[in-house]
């Protein structure tokens, strides 16, 4: 649905984005993440027409959006960081403002407006002012009049920022619920447990260029294969030694007492297999286990720019 290949913006001889490539599928809820200064906002408003690129290219379902601003405000919905300015303006109001700016007035103007608010659940609100709404309410509304013209794309850029739990945990079910309807979202965020429960595709962009992208049941096994093995050994540890060194998928091996961490490149099932051939060759394992790991320690992984130690918490290594 939506392509970016070789995007490019510099500030002051600072390339914010240097290069960058995203695709989102059709139907897909795609979460967007990165650093603080990572280029997330500056892809945004390149894509929503609020900003123009140095070079490249921006597509949406096969049409230049850089060339023909038209296909932007047809069907792109968009959710800002911020909510903007609008005093002695009442949620009617801002709503029905918002629908004639895509050609919609009277009576099928208010019909839309009372619609979206209701399935938002600002129905009851229709006559407060806007200015006097709660950050959550205002983020409802928000989105209410993203969805005015009835969008094929909406563009989230931190929704949910500054919101208690309980009202981010239903501001998620809304947007997850517009995605089974069939709408794609594009959700930038740093709450990253929550891109991991409602997404179906992630990309983590760094330095401007997308540094790891893909659906999130792809990111999790690279999660998942990228912690170490640990195996607690109670006897034969020396026969332990001498079947990881062999092993093909074990790349590195850190001893710790009586605990081995491997790196292991292989997937559960060859994971299952070592343990067997490990068992088979008379070794008594106490216990076998990836470390835990989620998408903020994969996250926090591929933006440090700092080199990281691979042994984490264990002190004494042994080469291959």
């Amino acid at each position: 649905m939506l392509k970016i290949r070789n995007l490019k913006k510099a500030y002051d001889n600072y390339n914010v984005l240097d290069g960058l490539d995203m695709d989102i599928k059709k139907g897909a809820l795609f979460g967007f993440v990165g650093p603080n200064g990572a280029g997330k906002t500056t892809t945004i408003k390149i894509m929503t027409g609020l900003l123009k690129p140095d070079a490249g290219m921006v597509e949406l379902d096969g049409q230049n959006v850089l060339r023909n601003q038209s296909v932007l405000k047809d069907k792109i919905g968009y959710i800002p960081d911020h909510f903007g300015v609008y005093d002695n303006l009442k949620v009617s109001e801002y709503m029905e403002f918002f629908a004639s700016c895509y050609g919609m007035e009277g009576l099928k103007a208010r019909r839309r407006a009372h619609e979206l608010l209701v399935q938002v659940g600002l129905g009851e609100k229709e006559s407060v002012f806007v200015d006097g709404l709660s950050r959550g309410m205002q983020q409802r509304l928000c989105l209410a009049r993203a969805l005015i013209h009835n969008p094929e794309l909406l563009i989230m850029d931190e929704p949910t920022a500054g919101l208690d739990p309980r009202t981010r945990l239903e501001f998620r079910e809304m947007v997850k619920e517009l995605n089974s309807q069939g709408k794609t979202v594009l959700l930038s965020s740093h709450l990253l447990s929550d891109l991991a429960q409602l997404c179906t595709d992630i990309g983590i962009i760094d330095g401007g260029k997308m540094i790891l992208t893909g659906s999130m049941d792809e990111v999790v096994n690279q999660i998942h294969t990228s912690k170490p093995v640990i195996i607690t050994v109670q006897e034969n540890m020396g026969v332990a030694m001498n079947l990881l060194k062999r092993h093909p998928l074990v790349k590195t091996i850190t001893v710790r007492d009586s605990d081995i961490m491997i790196g292991f490149a292989g997937d559960e099932h060859q994971e299952s297999e070592l343990l067997a051939e490990l068992i088979s060759a008379g070794v008594r394992v106490r216990s076998y286990m990836r470390e835990s790991g989620g998408l903020e320690a994969i996250f926090m992984q591929l933006t440090n720019h700092q080199k990281e130690r691979v042994v984490l918490s264990y002190e004494d290594e042994s080469g291959l």
